[in-house]
């Protein structure tokens, strides 16, 4: 009767719902202690893949081993695979990235103005009085610590903000289920990332209820505990200096030359992450040889432009838009590609309409967990009040509507990239600022309206899967999930939103709790990684954009232009030709900044792989995945390990 029950509920049952919320729940203190206060982890419950979200999955199906070998029922496959599902959208919101880089993006503006007064006659002059609280001791209270929450005044911006996090939740999640069956089942997309828990929670062959067990198979073990013992040594190495360490990242080969031409080629850092390399071994080999051939075609675009007479920068330091623009490149292969896109779907979204003005549901996709009426009411719904938000904050309609266009744009792109490639751990090349202002400058938008765009940052920088944009992603993976594991995809879509709506809410609660206990100067996040930078920036960026408006970027616009031309001519190459090597998104990924770590790690995937397929065949090929898989998990229950030592021992410091 059990089983029938656990069939029927198609592995959402409440027994997994409630182990989802209560895990999502404890991610909110865990991220916080563990990635801003003690910066023991770089990333928790964010990422691609997620290190949180895996490792919950590997502790969930080890201990139902030992359940049943207890003798008692453990949970089936399909109970552990939804609260993986489930996790993995509600999680991410407790980090660097998220929550604490909205609350803190227009409140550090604020704090800062108090040294550079000439920011109150600027951009402040035209800063809505419910963007953040007013009051200058609660401003201070957040950087310095020591003091309560002032929940009062924090009411009306936490409302704002907050909601429009929701709506744009909400949008991106209604144009993903749009999107749902037209990339799952339609194209076919190969999905490498939602590959990894699907094939490393087993069933039961002898259990009638389909119940979870750890991969048995020797290849999975190899990598697995290869990687998970190097984790294991450089967490010794860490603690106890003596020890021997093993890097795999991070080690420097060669330094950068500043000067002369063989500046193009930047620093070069060993950089062999098993996760990156475990992806390439697993997406097409064309897409992992385009990733490290467009880089080095990268670099070498850019010795030629120092040798041209360009002030000497290493690659990834080229962010302005005269050649080689590598970033306007990739915004505007972006562009592109996301409108190839939009036309390979269009025959669906015809149909999506067609079925949305009758109120049918798709006959040819009775899984679905809304209608295509509900979908585009939401979307409908959500992005309005987007819109809405923004011309509160005082933009007009049309800007604010293609700034929201924009955002959301992004996020539905990058996780179809994911969906396609794996490539989600990319940022995105260029900022939804620089999209609005490079074609035409920021002298066309009124003060109020590059408050908008810039008080809106938090949703577009930096991606990475560090960002709001993985939320996304992983949501389009959930389904993706539920698709190949038969759950029940209505009760996932209700318990997912739950899960989001609490994450929002606790993690809301324990950030700002936890900032005016200790102060943000007084944590590790200030001193590490790109937040604290980033959020003093932001006031600097609105005054200079207000103080000296840019114009007509020919430059920029050429090099948005000739990446879109590209990429629609690599895409046109490769439909054309099957024999074709060279894949647009390698293309696109080849120039977003990372690639001068990652672009080594698609190498070595792309020699394991060619080697393995050269003298094995598919066949040999096919049973080596798993090793690519054991070595992605052992990396991040290694790193999880690393997380919760290291978190006691600075706790006790």
């Amino acid at each position: 009767m059990r089983g029938d029950r656990r069939a029927a509920a198609g592995g959402v049952t409440p027994r997994a719902v409630i182990i989802a919320l209560v895990v999502i729940t404890l991610c909110a203190p865990a991220g916080y202690y563990g990635e801003l206060v003690y910066g023991t982890t770089y990333f928790f419950a964010a990422g691609v893949p997620s290190m949180g979200a895996l490792v919950v999955l590997f502790l969930l199906t080890a201990i139902n081993g030992l359940v049943r070998r207890a003798g008692r029922k453990g949970m089936s496959r399909a109970e552990v695979l939804s609260t993986y599902a489930i996790v993995l959208v509600g999680g991410p919101l407790m980090t660097h990235g998220i929550l604490a880089w909205m609350i803190g993006h227009n409140l550090t503006p604020r704090f800062v103005a108090r040294a550079i007064t000439e920011w109150q006659h600027t951009f402040l002059l035209y800063t809505p009085d419910w963007f953040v609280p007013v009051n200058a001791d609660t401003v201070e209270a957040y950087y310095q610590g020591q003091w309560h929450v002032p929940w009062g005044e924090w009411r009306t911006p936490l409302s704002y903000w907050g909601s429009f996090m929701a709506a744009l939740f909400f949008a991106t999640l209604c144009l993903v289920l749009l999107f749902r069956n037209q990339w799952i089942t339609n194209e076919r997309l190969s999905f490498p990332v939602a590959q990894i828990p699907l094939e490393f929670v087993r069933e039961e062959e002898r259990d009638k209820g389909g119940a979870a067990r750890l991969p048995i198979g020797p290849m999975f073990w190899t990598g697995f505990g290869v990687i998970f013992v190097i984790e294991v040594i450089n967490l010794l190495s860490g603690l106890f200096p003596s020890v021997p360490g093993i890097p795999l990242t991070g080690k420097t080969l060669m330094q950068w030359a500043k000067v002369g031409p063989m500046a193009g080629l930047g620093q070069i850092d060993l950089w062999l992450d098993p996760a990156t390399v475990g992806i390439a071994y697993l997406i097409p080999k064309e897409l992992s040889f385009s990733c490290w051939f467009f880089y080095i075609l990268r670099v070498v675009e850019t010795v030629s432009a120092i040798t041209a007479g360009a002030t000497p920068q290493a690659p990834e330091d080229w962010y302005g838009s005269s050649f080689p623009a590598p970033y306007y490149q990739g915004g505007g292969a972006a562009l592109a590609l996301g409108l190839w896109v939009l036309w390979i779907g269009r025959r669906h979204l015809a149909r999506a309409f067609q079925l949305a003005v009758t109120g049918k549901a798709d006959p040819a996709d009775p899984k679905s967990p809304m209608t295509y009426r509900w979908q585009l009411a939401g979307f409908a719904i959500s992005f309005a009040y987007m819109v809405y938000f923004c011309v509160l904050v005082g933009s007009r309609p049309l800007v604010g509507a293609i700034l929201c266009l924009l955002i959301v744009g992004w996020y539905v792109m990058w996780a179809r990239l994911r969906a396609e490639t794996g490539l989600g751990f990319l940022p995105f090349p260029l900022g939804v600022e620089d999209m609005m202002t490079v074609p035409f400058g920021s002298a066309i938008f009124r003060p109020k309206e590059i408050v908008n765009i810039i008080s809106l940052r938090w949703t577009y920088f930096p991606g990475f899967g560090e960002s709001y944009e993985v939320v996304t992603g992983n949501a389009l993976e959930a389904f993706k999930i539920a698709d190949s594991a038969r759950l029940r995809e209505r009760r996932l879509l209700i318990a997912i939103i739950a899960g989001f709506l609490i994450s929002m809410i606790v993690g809301l609660y324990v950030l700002l709790t936890g900032m005016y206990h200790y102060g943000f100067y007084n944590i590790n996040a200030a001193n590490s990684g790109w937040l604290q930078s980033q959020m003093r920036g932001v006031g600097g960026r609105m005054h200079s954009m207000l103080t000296e408006p840019s114009r007509f970027d020919l430059n920029g616009s050429i090099a948005l232009a000739a990446g879109a031309v590209t990429a629609i001519g690599l895409g046109l190459m490769r439909l054309r030709f099957w024999w074709w090597p060279l894949h647009p998104f390698g293309y696109l990924a080849a120039n977003c900044w990372g690639m001068h770590w990652y672009w080594q790690s698609f190498f070595a995937g792309w020699i394991f792989k060619s080697l393995v397929i050269r003298y094995g065949g598919l066949r040999l090929y096919r049973r080596t995945v798993p090793l690519a898989i054991g070595a992605i998990m052992g990396n991040f229950v290694g790193q999880g390990l690393r997380v919760l030592v290291m978190t006691i021992v600075r706790s006790q410091m």
